[in-house]
């Protein structure tokens, strides 16, 4: 079997805005709390948060982290997480039905965040809160000094303004799990006018409203329309969620379809961007809105182990997937599903970080420990960099049930031009063929081969607890203007590649 790819750094898709590889921090399970805040953990800082799980998130080079939900938003007083600790309230968190202790706050979340390398893409309620407390919330954080709530963040220990610019207008406001779910003409005027209040306080503020949450929710395309009809001038993004698994009908053995989900994810952008278009043609507008697709992974392990769980712990275990070697390969496609749509994507948030549907987990002996997806999302998030350069690329293809042309050979490619390196991610979907894969870089000089790995030869339903799963050495050839591979069935392979100035 082969494939190919041509390579030309001219015919671009777009600029990659480093914030497609953001991650998400929720309120929920173990992601806090023994995950990435354990005080009397031995490798604890003197803020109470693990190193050794710091360590492993710097490694991912995850830019920017989604706080503090998810469901848990929708119920959530920001108030609660500021002051003293000793002061602060315990909650009945009634998303997840757990114990909020409030002892990692906004300002833990702010100190942590700087020390992982990331900006925070933060939120408002807007279930059981409103305009007010969004606006008090942009006060207290990105007004410099003066107000009430602008000395007491400065009394609290953080003289200077947080200056948070992302702010998401509530989360999955359509769903009927949500506290506080609104129909999409309630949603859409209080959107407005939250955002209009947040803007008054801070007029530098880029703000993301809530799409539907599911494009299987009856509310799909509607609530879209009805929420960008309102608040089209005082929003710049919409959000897009979507989970993968083997769900309904789909058989756990149907790896040929579970593994061409990514054309559901390129099919569902392309309807939120032409829903968002739609919107902007009828209003004669100039602004363009683009995609934060904030809640992204495969989820679907965890699901009947949570049904189990008592209520109202701190910290229980829940939505802890542990991920296999298929999982990595799907998340590999789904990743250059974004980047292939990096014109209207220029956001996103892989959900979640640590312990709860994540790529780092902690163990109950104190361990912290990559799961098979941690591999491809390091491997995109560290080298897709630059521009994301126009598909040239041929292949067999095949049908599932689901799906039609999917093609065995799955890749994108990068440029960036500050260091003249070009960065091939490949995918071969087929169970049992080696694919020959050869790159044509035209009239563009290889100066040398960076670097080449493969992450392939576990068995498909094989995870990553015992630590077994690693990078490997990809072999390949070069001369001035080719290269040439063969890619392993079922693999995830990376190659860069340094050109002549």
């Amino acid at each position: 079997m082969q494939g190919s790819t041509k390579i030309q750094i001219q015919d671009v898709v777009a600029p990659i805005d480093r914030r497609l590889y953001g991650a998400f921090i929720e309120q929920l399970g173990r992601a806090v709390y023994t995950g990435i805040y354990q005080p009397d953990h031995p490798t604890a800082d003197s803020d109470g948060f693990r190193t050794d799980v710091i360590d492993a998130i710097k490694t991912l080079n995850v830019p920017l982290i989604r706080y503090p939900g998810g469901n848990f938003l929708s119920q959530y007083r920001w108030e609660d997480g500021i002051g003293p600790k000793s002061q602060r309230p315990v909650r009945l968190d009634l998303a997840w039905r757990e114990l909020e202790t409030n002892q990692f706050g906004l300002h833990e979340f702010m100190r942590w965040a700087d020390k992982v390398n990331a900006v925070p893409n933060m939120a408002v309620n807007l279930g059981t809160r409103g305009i007010q407390a969004a606006a008090d919330l942009i006060e207290y954080c990105n007004f410099p000094k003066g107000t009430y709530l602008s000395d007491l963040r400065r009394q609290n220990g953080a003289e200077h303004p947080f200056a948070i610019k992302t702010w998401c207008l509530g989360n999955e406001m359509d769903g009927p799990w949500e506290i506080g779910a609104k129909s999409a003409g309630e949603y859409a005027h209080l959107a407005n006018e939250t955002a209009k209040a947040m803007r008054r306080v801070d007029d530098t503020l880029e703000l993301v409203a809530c799409g539907s949450s599911s494009m299987d929710n009856p509310t799909f395309g509607n609530w879209e329309e009805t929420v960008l009809d309102a608040c089209y001038d005082n929003v710049d993004y919409l959000s897009l969620h979507r989970y993968y698994g083997y769900y309904n009908d789909d058989d756990p053995t149907e790896l040929d379809n579970f593994l061409g989900k990514n054309h559901d994810l390129d099919d569902f952008i392309k309807g939120v961007v032409a829903m968002c278009d739609a919107v902007k043609a009828r209003k004669r507008s100039t602004k363009t809105i683009n995609l934060s697709f904030d809640e992204w992974n495969v989820w679907y392990h965890s699901n009947d182990a949570d049904t189990q769980v008592t209520p109202w712990q701190v910290g229980p275990h829940l939505l802890e997937d542990i991920y296999n070697f298929e999982d990595a390969l799907l998340i590999g496609s789904l990743l250059m599903t974004l980047l292939r749509n990096a014109d209207r994507v220029k956001i996103a948030c892989l959900a979640q970080l640590v312990n709860v549907i994540a790529p780092i987990m902690t163990d109950e002996n104190g361990g912290v420990w990559r799961q098979s997806i941690f591999y491809p999302f390091m491997q995109v998030a560290n080298y897709g960099q630059g521009v994301v350069l126009t598909d040239h690329s041929t292949s067999p293809t095949y049908n599932s049930r689901e799906f039609t042309d999917v093609a065995y050979l799955d890749t994108v490619t990068t440029y960036d031009a500050a260091t003249q390196t070009v960065t091939v991610f490949a995918e071969n979907k087929h169970q049992t063929e080696t694919l020959d894969f050869e790159l044509n870089f035209g009239e563009l000089m290889i100066d040398r081969l960076l670097d080449a790995t493969q992450f392939y030869g576990y068995d498909v339903k094989a995870d990553n607890r015992d630590g077994h799963m690693q990078l490997q050495p990809l072999p390949a050839r070069t001369d001035t203007h080719h290269a040439h591979t063969k890619l392993q069935p079922l693999s995830w392979n990376v190659l860069r590649f340094k050109l002549r100035d």
